[in-house]
């Protein structure tokens, strides 16, 4: 989704479309998940990637909140598979001791505001 939303702003600042340069984007996949990582951790950063597409630069600045706002839709996917490991095992949210995050999505703020959240305020583990 971060890709997505670069490629169109890329096109829309520069008028170059490079969703059909492979080179083009592996370099911006690989500053998105930078970006990725390091909004896990603050509030906002800079993706840039030099000579992106016609000898012309990227830079755009990415806060939590777009981000968010960009991936809700899949953060919200991570739900329905809890449930049905919940419901095939026979156990209420209520029966869980702890929950333990594991995996590199997991430390996505929103994902364990989800998460807490689905389990009534319960502490992660992570």
């Amino acid at each position: 989704k971060l890709v997505e939303y670069c490629c169109a702003e890329f096109f829309k600042k520069k008028g170059i479309d490079i969703r059909g340069n492979p080179r083009s984007l592996r370099r911006l996949r690989t500053q998105c998940e930078r970006a990725k990582r390091v909004l896990s951790s603050a509030n906002q950063t800079t993706i840039e990637v030099d000579a992106l597409g016609e000898n012309e630069d990227f830079n755009s600045t990415i806060t939590r909140a777009k981000f968010e706002e960009l991936c809700m839709s899949m953060f919200k996917e991570c739900i329905p598979p809890v449930e049905r490991v919940l419901k095939d095992s026979g156990i209420s949210k209520n029966q869980i001791h702890e929950v333990v995050l594991v995996g590199g999505s997991t430390r996505i703020p929103k994902v364990q505001e989800l998460l807490r959240d689905y389990f009534n305020g319960k502490e992660l583990n992570k």
